[in-house]
């Protein structure tokens, strides 16, 4: 065997631990060799190649010189052509010899010596092994032409005289001129302009033909007229101008044949300059040219990243950006890889946009573009994604490009992106402002099915308008819809506010409810000074502080508005006889009172929208007198304060819980969900199971092991389902399922969820549709690919139009991508309300209103939405930093310790006592601390029905004489609801025709089969489209089984008006079945330390198998 050791050499001696200790004194006497390595080789020839070419600084100086020469040769030209008297001679002589002095021929000399020096080392260093091609080359022979004659004369003085071209360096000026050009870009390291490059080419062409001709002209003249300088100047522009006066003219023929050349040389060059000049202005035009830097550094722009550029989306950044005051002097810069298409072009050319909008091609991926659009000196760059994209994944990936390719070029660019999907978000969590649209619209089509209409209240409250919408219509709805929508969130100091700044040192509440009765504005959030985190209606505990930013819901911001000071000075006289505020009251009586508040009210602490109500108390009404509200405490009390235990659904403690209900009660319990499908969730506190449900047991329409069911209806759940319909299951979908299962939804009012990925009628039978609670549909992704961009809505609005045939009594809810299109949702042709409200849009759209949709039933309804409404999130995070903060709280999407949500209750008949919006807003404020911020009303709509929505039986064709009978069905068929617009298409009435025709041809000894086969026959004929869909769908329940005692057919809600008052005004008159948004204050924050611990032990135990679950 083979000793191993002896086979491992030693370690050399850097490496020994001798000399690691003693450094490396031990091996300096070591033969080393010290190696240098050059760049280039080091040749004297390889030196002068290094100064005159390679080297961009010295080559640029050498060609600077150079074209100094050159510049001074034409020069010397010029003065030599000046001092020589043309009289001299006889001739031909003068052309060939002239009158050079010897001081003006020792300049010349000189300057050609340097010249053709110059000229014969570059073509050294240049020389390639190719002497032809160097000596060929025209810039070489015009530098021996003007050169070699006079070193000539060195060496033979009688040829001092002899006449030499000079002035035909102006060629080789203009050569140098352009290389020079080269150099300097090349030096400074920046992108050259070829436009530039072009117009200097041709100026410098033109002008050199212009010098040439007057050169030449005067020269051979000198045997002909004996013209000066300044005539043959004068000639040749004339002759180039093709004017021509005549006035001058040559003489001789060699003058005449050189102006034939110049001409043919004109009408060849200049005409392939302009094309080129063109070809490039065009190419600009396309690509934007670049923005200047001098007006970067003074003035300021933002920058506009698409990856496509549509119309839709231009005018809604342009409005929405330049709403604004303080943002008019901004520029705007676009920066899309794609071309400029015919709408945009159109737009930009408005003298509007012409002169705030730069438009340039290119690729924020090149430093080059990001240069031209000067993006390290911008104030922002917006980074927005391509959402009818097929494939959103990759319209994400590009826009993560985009947005690491910005922050690598200039990183301290504020960046503002939007991406599609929630998964991408953790790659771009440096950007300052992030809009997801899936989380948005997943989230507010769940808070859709809980507050109704939120997506309408969040839509409007992002969007800048004056609240001008809709104040010319004759109807009441759309003139006070379209007023409170001209309600924005706003932010202010409170030591520089005047609607807040009395309120330093009072509890939130009080000051959000003095503030909204003396000034009509809704405080609904305030952030610390010395905290980042915004806190929406932190409850009557949290103390006004000096310091605060507060956040209000107004028609316009506090700097813009005027006071009053004597309408403030009644106001509070009357507010201090009318509410009895704290200050007049002894501090036992305010708690006594409070404290009977807090008693009749207890339950509305964790209600929800279908609670208890704000009952009245029960002496209250004996006298017949108005029934006191209680006060709005300064500083909020210990005994005042109704806590809301977490642990403890009082919702449910209420009544004595059955066996079922503590059954029920058992299989939930309060915790974060132990799995996020994405990295950038906010944890949410919500019910979730003991147990992990079986796979298995998802699929409602198969049964398993461990249940039978097959249908919705066999599981018996107590509450009506939600049902969404979308084509995939995507990360999205936690958002929408995180709010309807909130912790501060009560148990007992927990919505079963069903997901349908495919929606054929069957299933959707199956799933329970004839008794869900809402439908959401999100099935248009299959869609995006088509060519019309507005098609990516085609499937989801037919779907829509399906359902609602169908079940007219369901509630549907669904996004579409292109706000044009709410147009089509719950479609009906001969609708003439829905007509009028079309012009109406019009009109609006003709003002320049941003809301023009926004009298769209479906919309104002909150039964449609367009995500791309969000877009002005982004576009006013810019200006209001905080609006995307907000709206993702209102939204559930991001929860802050102390921080309120958004919630509704509905008005019923026993809550009318409090009448008015100011009597209600004081009553939440000093019971549960909750906040008002809206209303959404709905009203019923008073129209005359037209023909279309009138069911006409055979027998109005036959009995036209009947007058009265007719008139008499007629109104019949206007009081039910039922009718539809497409009940008597052509087709029905040329059938209808047809059958009567073909009845009267009976015979009449047919029996009583004929009788009774014409009556089944007229009866059929006698249904409405409405009543046969609804025997398809009866038909269809009993073929699979299913019992039909839930489907109502005839209930639909098309004689209904539903829309939103934002901040309504104080004594706006509360109606029924009002639905009041409330932002309430957070339950944790006030839940004692016991119960805290308590609530988290036990949460730790429900999700410590599933946390176990997911460690590696």
């Amino acid at each position: 065997m083979v000793d191993l050791e002896s086979e491992v050499p030693p370690l050399p001696p850097r490496y020994r631990f001798r000399d690691l200790l003693l450094g490396d004194q031990g091996w300096q006497n070591d033969d080393r060799v010290q190696v240098e390595f050059y760049m280039n080789e080091n040749t004297f020839k390889e030196r002068l190649k290094l100064f005159f070419i390679k080297n961009q600084r010295s080559s640029l100086r050498i060609r600077l010189f150079n074209f100094s020469l050159k510049l001074l040769s034409c020069l010397l030209y010029i003065i030599r052509v000046l001092l020589d008297d043309p009289t001299q001679g006889h001739g031909w002589s003068p052309i060939i010899w002239v009158n050079r002095s010897l001081p003006l021929w020792g300049l010349q000399v000189s300057v050609a010596l340097i010249s053709l020096f110059e000229t014969m080392l570059l073509g050294y260093l240049s020389y390639k092994g190719n002497i032809w091609e160097q000596v060929l080359r025209i810039p070489f022979l015009l530098e021996i032409i003007n050169a070699v004659p006079f070193i000539i004369t060195i060496f033979w003085p009688a040829l001092r005289n002899l006449f030499i071209p000079v002035f035909l360096n102006c060629w080789l000026a203009k050569h140098a001129l352009e290389n020079m050009i080269n150099d300097l870009h090349r030096a400074i390291q920046r992108t050259q302009s070829a436009m530039f490059n072009q117009v200097l080419i041709l100026i410098s062409t033109l002008l050199c033909l212009i010098f040439t001709c007057i050169c030449g002209i005067q020269h051979l003249e000198r045997a002909g007229n004996k013209l000066t300088l300044f005539d043959s100047l004068y000639f040749c522009i004339v002759t180039f101008s093709t004017v021509g006066f005549g006035d001058v003219t040559p003489k001789i023929w060699p003058s005449k044949l050189l102006v034939v050349i110049m001409i043919c040389v004109a009408l060849v060059v200049l005409p392939i300059q302009f094309e080129q000049l063109a070809y490039l202005w065009m190419e600009r035009q396309k690509s934007g040219g670049n923005y200047s830097r001098h007006r970067a550094q003074t003035e300021k722009h933002v920058v506009l990243c698409v990856s496509s550029l549509k119309i839709d989306l231009l005018m809604d950044f342009l409005n929405e950006f330049y709403a604004h005051p303080r943002l008019q002097d901004y520029y705007v810069v676009i920066l899309c890889p794609t071309e400029m298409d015919a709408q945009v072009r159109r737009v930009l050319q408005i003298p509007m946009w012409s002169q705030r909008v730069i438009y340039l091609q290119g690729s924020a991926l090149k430093d080059q573009d990001l240069l031209r659009a000067k993006m390290d000196d911008a104030e922002a760059c917006f980074i927005l994604s391509s959402r009818c994209e097929v494939d959103r994944t990759a319209a994400d990936h590009q826009t993560i490009l985009r947005a690491w390719a910005v922050k690598d070029f200039a990183p301290k660019c504020p960046l503002y992106v939007q991406i599609l999907k929630p998964e991408n978000k953790f790659h771009i969590k440096f950007a300052d402002h992030v809009v997801c649209e899936e989380e948005f619209k997943y989230a507010m089509l769940a808070l859709n099915c809980i507050c109704p209409a939120t997506s309408t209240l969040i839509t409007l409250l992002v969007h800048t308008s004056r609240g001008q919408e809709g104040q010319q219509s004759p109807e009441q709805w759309q003139k006070m819809y379209g007023r409170y929508s001209g309600n924005e969130v706003y932010h202010i100091n409170l030591e520089d506010s005047t609607f807040f700044a009395e309120y330093e040192g009072k509890s939130f509440t009080y000051a959000s409810f003095h503030a909204h009765k003396k000034f009509g504005v809704c405080l609904i959030g305030v952030r610390r000074e010395d905290n980042k985190n915004i806190l929406l209606n932190p409850g009557p505990r949290y103390i006004m502080s000096s310091t605060d930013i507060c956040f209000y819901i107004n028609i316009t911001k506090e700097e813009n508005s005027a006071f009053n000071k004597q309408e403030q000075h009644r106001k509070n006289n009357e507010s201090k006889s009318y509410y009895h505020g704290p200050s007049r009251l002894p501090l036992h009586s305010v708690i006594a009172s409070m404290g009977t508040v807090a008693i009749d009210l207890q339950d509305t602490g964790c209600r929800s929208s279908s609670g208890p109500t704000l009952t009245l108390p029960s002496e209250g009404s004996k006298d017949g007198r108005r029934s006191s509200i209680a006060p709005v405490l300064e500083v909020a009390d210990a005994s005042s304060l109704q806590t809301c235990d977490l642990l403890s659904d009082q919702s449910e403690d209420e009544t004595t819980p059955s066996d079922d209900d503590i059954s029920t009660g058992l299989e939930y319990a309060k915790g974060y969900p132990p799995y996020s499908p994405y990295i950038g969730s906010s944890p949410t506190f919500c019910h979730l199971l003991h147990e992990k449900v079986p796979f298995c047991c998802l699929r409602l329409d198969k049964g398993c092991q461990h249940n039978y069911y097959e249908d919705a209806k066999a599981y018996g759940f107590k509450n009506k389902l939600i049902i969404v319909a979308a084509e995939t299951a995507g990360n999205g979908l936690y958002n929408f399922i995180v709010p309807l299962r909130a912790y501060y939804r009560p148990k007992r009012e927990l919505n079963p969820i069903v997901l349908l990925l495919d929606n054929p009628l069957d299933d959707l039978l199956r799933c329970g549709v004839t008794f869900a609670a809402n439908m959401v549909v999100v099935d248009k992704e299959s869609t995006m690919s088509a060519e019309e961009d507005y098609m990516a809505d085609a499937k989801t609005i037919v779907n829509v139009q399906t359902l609602f045939r169908l079940f007219s009594s369901l509630s549907i809810i669904t996004e579409l991508t292109h706000p044009a299109n709410m147009r089509f949702m719950q479609f009906r042709a001969k609708d003439c309300y829905s007509l009028a409200l079309s012009k109406l849009e019009k009109k609006e759209r003709e003002k320049g209103s941003n809301l023009a949709f926004m009298f769209r039933l479906p919309f104002a309804a909150g039964r449609v939405f367009s995500i791309s409404m969000l877009d002005t999130l982004l576009y006013q995070s810019f200006v209001k930093d905080y609006m995307i903060s907000i709206t993702r709280l209102l939204l559930g999407l991001d929860t802050t310790p102390g921080s309120g949500f958004l919630c509704s209750m509905k008005i019923t008949e026993d809550d009318l006592w409090i009448r008015t919006y100011a009597r209600l807003y004081q009553k939440l404020c000093s019971s549960t601390g909750d906040i008002p911020i809206g209303i959404y009303r709905t009203e019923s709509q008073k129209l005359t029905t037209s023909e279309s929505q009138i069911s006409i039986g055979v027998e109005e064709w036959e009995d036209t004489k009947d007058t009265k009978e007719q008139i008499n069905n007629r109104n019949n068929h206007r009081n039910s609801t039922s009718s539809d617009q497409s009940d008597h298409p052509l087709l029905r009435r040329k059938s209808m025709q047809w059958a009567r025709r073909l009845s009267r041809k009976v015979p009449k000894h047919s029996g009583k089969t004929a009788e009774k086969i014409s009556q089944q026959r007229m009866s059929l004929y006698k249904r409405s489209e409405r009543q046969e869909l609804a025997e398809l769908v009866k038909n269809r329940m009993k073929h699979l089984g299913l019992s039909t005692a839930g489907y109502d057919e005839m209930n639909d809600h098309q004689n209904t008006v539903s829309y939103i008052l934002i901040n309504p005004s104080p004594d706006t008159r509360l109606e029924l079945n009002d639905v009041v948004y409330l932002i309430r204050p957070d339950p944790l924050a006030y839940v004692p330390n016991t119960a805290t611990s308590r609530k988290n032990s036990f949460c730790n135990t429900v999700g410590q198998d599933a946390r176990e679950e997911t460690q590696l």
